[in-house]
């Protein structure tokens, strides 16, 4: 039997080339770790079915190129993205120096309350790191963003990385079915007093 889900959440995962983009999909989704580098050409995505705090949900993935000529082409697929899994490689200066233009780029192109989590993957690459983790949690906080060093060869932190994103869009998506209600509540107590003032009108004794 099919489960049943109570959502699908579109989950964009950004960074630069070679920061394990397509590695940390293929352990959460595949349960799998891939020795080899194999370049993503454009896009690619997967689904994911998850048990979020006892509802299932489905997770739709977007594995997207870090290379700069593949960048145009990907920013179309902002479009309905719900969160955000940005990375950088902790053993790579370059690809943390370049969460700026990931981060401009997300501001131009993704909806302005999209959800996001700072990861930095290959922590446990020790003796070849160059990102301290200080700075990691120091930009996250900046832009009010979760923070994880994962590793996909080790398999650490990414399902929390992955579990905390969607925890946070539900929650999003939970407060906006709220407000939407007590707009909705609102509208109709002013409709309604407004009806009630028209019946008083039209029923006034005018003796």
């Amino acid at each position: 039997m099919a489960i049943e889900c109570t959502g699908t959440y579109k989950i964009l995962v950004l960074g630069d080339s070679n920061v394990g983009k397509t590695c940390i999909v293929h352990r959460y989704c595949d349960e799998r770790y891939y020795d080899t580098y194999i370049s993503t050409i454009g896009i690619d995505f997967k689904q994911k079915i998850i048990n979020l705090d006892g509802k299932p949900v489905k997770l739709q993935i977007w594995d997207t190129a870090g290379q700069e000529r593949f960048r145009t082409l990907t920013t179309a697929y902002y479009r309905g993205a719900m969160g955000i899994l940005l990375m950088y490689d902790v053993t790579s200066l370059e690809s943390f120096n370049h969460l700026s233009y990931w981060l401009r780029n997300i501001e131009e192109n993704a909806s302005p309350d999209v959800i996001k989590v700072l990861v930095g993957n290959k922590c446990d690459h020790i003796s070849h790191r160059c990102v301290e983790t200080e700075r990691g949690i120091k930009i996250a906080e900046t832009f009010e963003m979760p923070f994880f060093e994962v590793s996909c060869k080790q398999n650490i932190n990414i399902e929390r990385a992955f579990l905390t994103l969607a925890r946070n869009i539900r929650e999003q998506c939970d407060s906006k079915q709220v407000l939407g209600n007590e707009r909705e509540k609102s509208s109709s107590e002013i409709k309604l007093s407004g009806d009630s003032t028209r019946i008083t009108e039209q029923w006034r004794c005018n003796c």
